[in-house]
Parts: C-alpha cells; structure tokens; sequence
C-alpha cells in the first residue's frame, strides 16, 4: 500500500493568501503546504481522505487517475472544498463515487453543495453517493476503520485503513478510539506549531505526546502553519515522528 501526502497545510495554507507573513518561510519546498488530503493506493483500490480547495492542482502534481472511494474527516471548507474537482473522474470513470463521512458531514455537504443533489441536480456536476459511516467497512482490500475524536467541539473522524491511520485537526482523543489505532504501522496526526497550546488543535510538542503514549513505529505530523520550518523542526523531534510534507510518498 502506498500512500502519496496531497497536502500537508493548516486552513489558511502556507503561504497564506495575499502571501503575508511570506518572508518568515524559508525557500527549503517542503515548506509550502497546499491544505491537507491524502491518497492511499493499493493493488484494488483508489482511496482519496479529504478533499483540499487545492484538490485540482493535487491530482495534477500527484497523478490521481482514479478514485474509487472518498472518506471525508469533517465539515470545514479546507477538507470539503474540492468536491466539484471529483466531476472530471466521473466524467471518465462513467459513475458516481461512494463518500463517506459524520452525519454532519453529510449533512453539511449536501447544504453547501446542495446543487450535486436531488431533482435540482446542475446537469454535469459532481456526483457522489453520500454514506454516514459509524462502524468498521471493507472496500475491496482495504479494511477502513473510522476514528472518532474531537477538533475543540466538532466531532471529526480519522481513518484506519489496514495498518494506517489517519487522523487530522485532533485535539482530543477518546479512550476507545486510541484502542482502535493501537497495532498501526504508520500514524499520521495533526501538529498546528510549536506553541503557545491552541483551543481545537493539538500542538506539535502535544502530537509528539500522543504518538509516543501510542507506541506507533512511525508518526507523521500535518497541518502545520507558516510557523513550522520543515527542517528545524525535524532537527527538534524524536526519530520516530517526523513532519510531512506536500508530495510525500511513504509505502507499508
């Protein structure tokens, strides 16, 4: 299973628009995120979690010429905002691709989107089927696990798929779900900067935490902000939990 990091930024992205604050990022690339997606790839299947508002320009840099399948973590704009860009894989695929999320996410989706669905329908766009997914599923060979957890007050989902575990814009995990990524080979968590502590995000030195009480072999953090300078900060962590970046392929 290879999994390719389509986008590794906070909401804002890095640089921001209007590209303010630009000359405190240091020219090293892997300092500038486009907002978080990721594309998992195996033998049978095309599994895309979140779509960025940068989705387009990352299924072009990337290579995505398929996806049989999105998972959604949450409702906020920077992980739902490439909807519309899935219409071109209909187009080719010839099908509507299955979706899942929260309730609220669904819900959500269908309110801001509401002109992909019903009789209303706009002839051409997007067409997803639109799932709320609570307990553990199998698509085709990928065992997908969702990890509820908490973003300040909104209830998001992370994802297991096989022995990877996904989980973005954390800041409070339960119990029962740390039980669930328990045995991952490869974490993925969020890790806004190096502090001061934030109110819905976990900070990095909070990620670093959280990683070790999980004793997962490799952790990598994402959505990070303008602040976090790829280099340093990995000069910073431990060896086993290292910062993303935009591009990133890691096989397990």
């Amino acid at each position: 299973m290879k999994v390719t990091f389509l986008g590794t930024g906070t909401s804002m992205g890095v640089p921001v628009a209007g590209g303010f604050g630009s000359e405190m990022i240091k020219s090293d690339p892997r300092n500038q995120r486009f907002r978080c997606s990721v594309w998992v790839e195996t033998e049978e299947s095309s599994l895309i979690i979140d779509t960025s508002p940068e989705f387009r320009l990352q299924t072009i840099r990337s290579g995505v010429k398929r996806i049989d399948l999105v998972l959604i973590t949450h409702e906020h704009m920077d992980h739902i905002g490439g909807l519309d860009d899935l219409r071109s894989y209909n187009y080719v695929q010839k099908s509507p691709i299955p979706l899942y999320s929260t309730r609220q996410g669904v819900e959500s989706i269908q309110q801001r989107f509401d002109y992909m669905f019903g009789e209303n329908k706009y002839p051409g766009s997007t067409s997803v089927e639109l799932s709320i997914l609570n307990t553990k599923m199998t698509f085709r060979d990928l065992d997908i696990t969702p990890l509820p957890y908490y973003h300040g007050d909104v209830y998001v989902h992370g994802y297991r798929v096989n022995d990877f575990s996904y989980m973005t814009d954390v800041k409070s995990i339960p119990d029962a779900t740390k039980e669930k990524v328990a045995g991952s080979k490869v974490l993925v968590l969020s890790g806004l900067r190096w502090g001061p502590e934030h109110p819905t995000h976990l900070t990095i030195p909070e990620a670093v935490e959280v990683a070790r009480e999980l004793q997962i072999p490799k952790t990598y953090l994402i959505h990070m902000n303008s602040y976090v300078d790829h280099g340093e900060s990995n000069d910073r962590l431990p060896p086993e939990v290292r910062l993303a970046y935009d591009q990133l392929e890691i096989t397990l």
